[in-house]
């Protein structure tokens, strides 16, 4: 696989390994995907935004593609939030790159400054945000509050957290392509 995805690339991916299961969740992978760009698209997002919420595990694909695995190791961080952007990168910007990229410290910053929020994660949810180094202290709060695309990552997150429900009916596939070309540069 080349470095840079194409659209065509991304639906491939998405289709061909996408039947996996979730990690430790009651959905698969491309489930999980759907339902989180439903929610996104629910709400109101922009298309930046939506395509970040369909993509932003897809470095779990992708490390699946790579290693010709079944599953990743759930006994180590496989940093899926980093894994994917260097492949997207060409195609999409920030507003859809930085919110992958920071779903996973969303959590760990929701964590702190929510309280409460701990308790509605999932067992496997929970299982991940302890190999991602647990929740932030308040100075990693800060800080993460400050970068650009914080706040979009924050929904990200709280639209990730909802999309495990086992038959929850989504859009297909198909229905984001079109989105993701819009959030994609214009070439």
């Amino acid at each position: 696989m080349s470095t840079a995805l194409t659209l065509d690339d991304i639906a491939g991916l998405l289709q061909r390994r996408g039947a996996a299961q979730y990690g430790r969740e009651a959905v698969s992978q491309l489930d999980h995907a759907l339902q989180c760009a439903h929610l996104a698209e629910q709400a109101g997002e922009t298309p930046a935004t939506v395509a970040a919420a369909l993509l932003h595990d897809l470095g779990h694909l992708l490390a699946a593609e790579r290693q010709q695995a079944p599953e990743p190791d759930d006994r180590r961080d496989d940093l899926h939030q980093y894994i994917a952007l260097p492949f997207l990168r060409p195609l999409f910007d920030e507003a859809v790159l930085a919110p992958i990229r920071l779903h996973v410290d969303a959590k760990r910053y929701l964590c702190q400054a929510e309280p409460g929020y701990f308790e509605t994660l999932s067992p496997a949810s929970v299982h991940s945000l302890a190999l991602q180094g647990g929740p932030f202290n308040e100075q990693e709060a800060r800080a993460f509050l400050h970068q650009p695309f914080a706040a979009e990552a924050v929904r990200l997150r709280r639209y990730d957290d909802l999309a495990k429900v086992a038959g929850q009916p989504t859009p297909e596939l198909g229905h984001y392509l079109p989105v993701l070309a819009q959030a994609a540069r214009q070439a």
